[in-house]
């Protein structure tokens, strides 16, 4: 009998840019970015074929990113309880699509993923969600659709949780600049007690070298460019850059590294989030979609060699 992959279905992407080749692959489970390659540089962090998803790589979190508080949230005088999806630290983590496998529609430099949220245990609502990857000249744009289509208002916030890097350079050597002017205190549990103005400690805008630093933070206050985009960077020694953007939907972005990254020494993360962890409690910048309502949000990676 035939293995099943434990990340689904692998589609590939191919196009051709001003630097050369650009590919991607796209996993069907969580709809995840598993790989992106710009005139031959690896921009995304692989893991090998044929295992699980490691820390979450590239997938969709929806309909919240991050965490809610013993997976018990209250909204408009009802309470609800989700699953525990993170026993380490007691919370639901990363919304209700992490495993689930999407359908598949795929040309050759675009495919869209779809998957709904059906109502369940926590969540009673119904959405129906896809995501959109188009290979560009210079990387990859993402399109994210969220639509009510149940027959009550829902609450929804979504992120991404893709591992970058710039092929050929230890990501140690790479410098990170954020654009967040608060970051989120958190406790034992990574829940949020407070948000601060950044400083000298706190503060990514300037750049910091990865390997000096130990970094899971949430960002806030995030500084836009005229186009209305926040942009976070990895630079190279020798001048290198990929670009995250993300649009006016996502007003936060998570920073994280880990030495636990199958086959590497370091890995980091770089999470577009609509809304802060713990937001079906806090509320905050919790998007409540109307019957038939949908939500358009974009991100996406750019690479200058």
């Amino acid at each position: 009998m035939k293995r099943i992959d434990p990340t689904g279905e692998q589609v590939v992407l191919r196009a051709q840019g001003a630097s050369g080749e650009v590919t991607a692959q796209i996993a069907q489970v969580g709809a995840s970015l598993r790989a992106l390659t710009v005139g031959g540089v690896d921009l995304v962090s692989r893991y090998p074929e044929g295992e699980r998803t490691p820390s979450a790589a590239g997938i969709v979190l929806v309909p919240w990113p991050n965490r809610i508080r013993d997976g018990r949230w209250t909204q408009r005088g009802a309470t609800e309880q989700l699953a525990i999806s993170e026993p380490k630290y007691g919370n639901a983590s990363h919304g209700l699509l992490r495993f689930a496998p999407y359908e598949i529609f795929a040309g050759e430099a675009e495919a869209t993923l779809s998957a709904v949220v059906y109502p369940q245990n926590g969540y009673l609502f119904t959405l129906a969600t896809s995501v959109t990857y188009t290979l560009v000249d210079d990387g990859l744009a993402v399109t994210h659709r969220v639509r009510n289509a149940g027959d009550a208002e829902a609450p929804v916030a979504l992120g991404t949780h893709p591992f970058f890097e710039i092929g050929g350079v230890d990501t140690a050597d790479l410098v990170i600049a954020a654009p967040g002017t608060t970051w989120f205190e958190v406790d034992d549990r990574m829940l949020p007690v407070a948000e601060h103005d950044v400083d000298d400690a706190t503060d990514l805008r300037d750049g910091v070298r990865l390997g000096d630093v130990a970094l899971d933070r949430a960002y806030g206050g995030v500084v836009r460019g005229e186009d209305g985009l926040a942009r976070t960077t990895l630079t190279a020694p020798d001048g290198r850059r990929l670009t995250v953007w993300q649009d006016e939907s996502f007003g936060f972005v998570q920073v994280f590294t880990t030495e636990n990254y199958p086959g590497r020494d370091l890995a980091v993360a770089i999470e577009p989030m609509t809304a802060p962890a713990d937001a079906f409690n806090s509320g905050r910048a919790l998007t409540w979609l109307a019957p038939g309502e949908e939500w358009v949000l974009r991100w996406g990676v750019s690479y200058s060699g």
